[in-house]
């Protein structure tokens, strides 16, 4: 695709106008820089971490906040131009972590959106067969960089129990037993998310006695869990925290004193994670498979994301922008 000299690109996207108010309208986007790409984007996924928080205005202080913007983090799409020092070919299908394209409008992150214009150092290039399973990338990276320690880290222990069954702790729970380590246990209360674990256990923790655990992922974003993970740690044991966290967290000092716990962030993924998951799924070691379960048009946006975020149904849902081509 070209565009005549001085004429502007346009895009539909998702807007949050101000929270619980979402639109779908017709956004401008900046100019194509020397080194951008502008794609076209056929898959975008909704987090029911970050994207929730922006929804129902819950969000911490974030660089770049404020609405009107446009959020995900979680786009597939196909190079359709490019400026003349990229390096990306014409059709090449990628994987976008958002972008900030929409003039006035902000981008946070900026993936939904049925074209984009985005730095060519930010995408990666992704399998076709991949499909919409490629949206899943971003949180898979999430899970490898809590894993691994963005590789630079030697002393990280590889869960043995994980809190909560949602894409998150699945793709934790698979990448451990792709790594070769013994199988976790994972923590869910939620019945409707308690099926479609492969190679490890699912229980609640009420039918789960162990109190030994060496290194607990949580998942659940649950502020005040700190006291019960750590009742349950052996000494020396670790709590890392991968979930993302709106209100304060705090614990009881003597019970995480006496077994002398560890409690660790796992940090936002980096480009060396993305590049291995995209590896160990196009290679077929790391299965994406069974965590899309709803599609939607972008015209159905706003039910889509109601339904992401209040259906415990709903592990990922996917707009689907070929509609509105």
């Amino acid at each position: 695709m070209t565009t005549s000299p001085g004429s502007v690109r346009t895009a539909r996207a998702v807007v949050l106008e101000r929270p619980e108010s979402l639109s779908v309208r017709e956004l401008a986007l900046d100019p194509v820089g020397e080194h951008d790409l502008v794609i076209d984007i056929d898959y975008s996924g909704i987090s029911t971490g970050t994207e929730k928080l922006l929804w129902n205005g819950r969000m911490p202080v974030f660089p770049g906040m404020g609405y009107p913007l446009v959020p995900g983090y979680e786009s597939v799409g196909r190079v359709v131009d490019a400026g003349g020092g990229a390096q990306h070919l014409i059709g090449q299908r990628v994987f976008v972590p958002g972008a900030r394209c929409y003039g006035d409008v902000r981008g946070l992150f900026g993936g939904a959106s049925s074209r984009l214009v985005s730095a060519e150092s930010r995408v990666v290039t992704v399998d076709d067969a991949l499909g919409e399973r490629a949206v899943l990338l971003a949180l898979a990276a999430t899970a490898y960089h809590a894993v691994a320690g963005g590789g630079e880290r030697a002393d990280i222990v590889p869960p043995d129990l994980i809190v909560g069954h949602g894409v998150l702790g699945r793709l934790l729970a698979r990448m451990t037993v792709v790594a070769g380590f013994a199988p976790p246990t994972v923590w869910e209360t939620n019945p409707a998310r308690q099926g479609g674990a492969t190679g490890y256990a699912v229980t609640t923790p009420d039918d789960d006695p162990r109190r030994d655990y060496r290194a607990i992922f949580d998942c659940s974003g649950d502020s005040a869990i700190l006291d019960t993970l750590v009742a349950r740690l052996a000494p020396g044991g670790e709590v890392v925290l991968a979930g993302f966290y709106t209100e304060p967290l705090h614990f009881n000092f003597a019970p995480a004193f006496m077994r002398e716990a560890r409690i660790r962030c796992a940090a936002e993924w980096k480009r060396p994670d993305l590049l291995a998951v995209r590896e160990l799924a196009e290679n077929g070691r790391l299965s994406l498979d069974g965590l899309v379960t709803h599609h939607a048009s972008p015209g159905d946006a706003d039910a889509a994301y109601r339904t992401a975020f209040g259906d415990a149904d709903c592990l990922k849902m996917v707009l689907d922008w070929r509609t509105l081509q």
